[in-house]
C-alpha cells in the first residue's frame, strides 16, 4: 500500500463559477484558475500522483492552451488512468475543503459521486468533508476556497507492493 497526501487553494473573485468536487455550487463568485480551478480535485489528483510518486498535477498538466478551461474531471479521469497503466487501485481517499462561505454540506454526497465517477470507483471509497476558516487568513476572509486530501493506493491484485525503480534501497 502506499499513501499521498494533495493540497490545493485558488482564490474567490467574480466572474467565475464555483466548482468544487466537480459539482457546481451556487455562489456568487468562483476560483480563479487555468483550468475550471476545482481545488479539490486538485488536491486529490496530487495525492494520487503522490502515492504513485508520479510528480505532482503541475508537471502533467501544465498551464497550456491544451488545458485552459478544462474541466478538473477530466484531469482526474486521467491521473486515474495513469495510475491504473501502473497496476494501482484507489483503497480510499479523504478530502477536506476549506471555505467560509457557502455551506457545503448539501454538496458532499455529489462531490464523492463525480470523482468517484471520474475515477471508477464506488462513491463510498471517497469522503469530503468541509470547514470553515473560522474568519482567519485568506480562506477565513472569505477570498479563497483551499482542499486538501489523502489517497491510498494498493497494487492491484493485492499483492504488495515494491518501491519504484530508483527508490529500493
Amino acid at each position: 500500500m502506499r499513501i499521498g497526501i494533495g493540497y490545493d487553494i485558488h482564490p474567490l473573485v467574480e466572474g467565475r463559477p464555483l466548482v468544487l468536487g466537480g459539482v457546481r455550487i451556487e455562489h456568487p463568485l468562483g476560483l480563479l484558475g487555468h483550468s475550471d480551478a476545482d481545488a479539490l480535485v486538485h488536491a486529490l489528483c496530487d495525492a494520487l500522483l503522490g502515492a504513485a510518486a508520479l510528480g505532482d498535477i503541475g508537471m502533467h498538466f501544465p498551464e497550456t492552451e491544451e488545458f485552459r478551461g478544462i474541466s478538473s474531471l477530466a484531469l482526474l479521469e486521467r491521473v486515474g488512468a495513469m495510475l491504473r497503466e501502473r497496476g494501482y487501485r484507489l483503497v480510499n481517499a479523504d478530502c477536506v475543503v476549506h471555505a467560509e462561505r457557502p455551506t457545503l454540506a448539501p454538496y458532499r454526497g455529489a462531490m464523492a459521486g463525480a470523482m468517484a465517477r471520474a475515477l471508477g470507483v464506488d462513491p463510498g471509497q471517497i469522503g469530503v468533508k468541509a470547514t470553515r476558516g473560522e474568519g482567519l487568513g485568506p480562506v477565513g476572509e472569505g477570498r479563497a476556497v483551499a482542499a486538501s486530501a489523502v489517497a491510498l493506493i494498493e497494487r492491484a491484485g493485492g499483492g504488495g507492493v515494491s518501491a519504484p525503480e530508483g527508490e529500493r534501497r
